[in-house]
């Protein structure tokens, strides 16, 4: 990551970035044939949800976003009903509604997040990070795969099945 590029909490100036940016990748999903966000998830609420929990992070160049996630600790219920089976059982992080502004993709950008998001891990002393994905999401499995998550089942998210994902971080 360059050095102007941070991985930093998101603020309440960054909503109308963020939002812009979700908008993109709701549209780049549609137009891929894909049924993921498009039923009115992620909306504005959820972000401000984000922000308001501290869960809301983003990559940016100054005060320009490249990109958003929501990252939390211990917290996605729906982990519990895996269908299939974690690698660890201890504390992760979790991270999703991973998106990168229009302008920025094929930049590599989507692969900084998810190692400033095991960084963020390790700092706090975590070494698992879990996540999921849409069957369909190419760019995002490759970046799994990339990276050594390993697939350990499926999830449901609002009726649908998602593949789980997660890699543990070395000590």
């Amino acid at each position: 990551m360059t050095a102007d590029i941070l991985f930093r909490k998101a603020e309440a100036q960054d909503l109308s970035q963020i939002w812009k940016i979700l908008q993109q990748a709701i549209q780049r999903r549609k137009e891929e044939g894909s049924n993921q966000w498009q039923d009115g998830y992620p909306n504005p609420e959820v972000i401000q949800h984000d922000l308001n929990n501290e869960h809301g992070f983003v990559l940016a160049d100054g005060d320009v976003v490249i990109g958003y996630t929501a990252v939390l600790i211990n917290d996605e219920p729906e982990y519990a009903k895996i269908e299939g089976k974690w690698i660890t059982n201890d504390d992760f992080v979790v991270f999703h509604r991973v998106a990168i502004s229009e302008n920025q993709l094929g930049k590599g950008y989507a692969k900084q997040m998810m190692l400033s998001i095991e960084d963020y891990a390790l700092n706090k002393g975590i070494y698992s990070v879990k996540a999921d994905t849409n069957h369909d999401n190419g760019p995002m499995k490759n970046i799994f795969e990339k990276l050594g998550y390993v697939y350990c089942g499926k999830v449901y998210f609002r009726g649908s099945p998602r593949m789980a994902y997660e890699k543990v971080l070395k000590k």
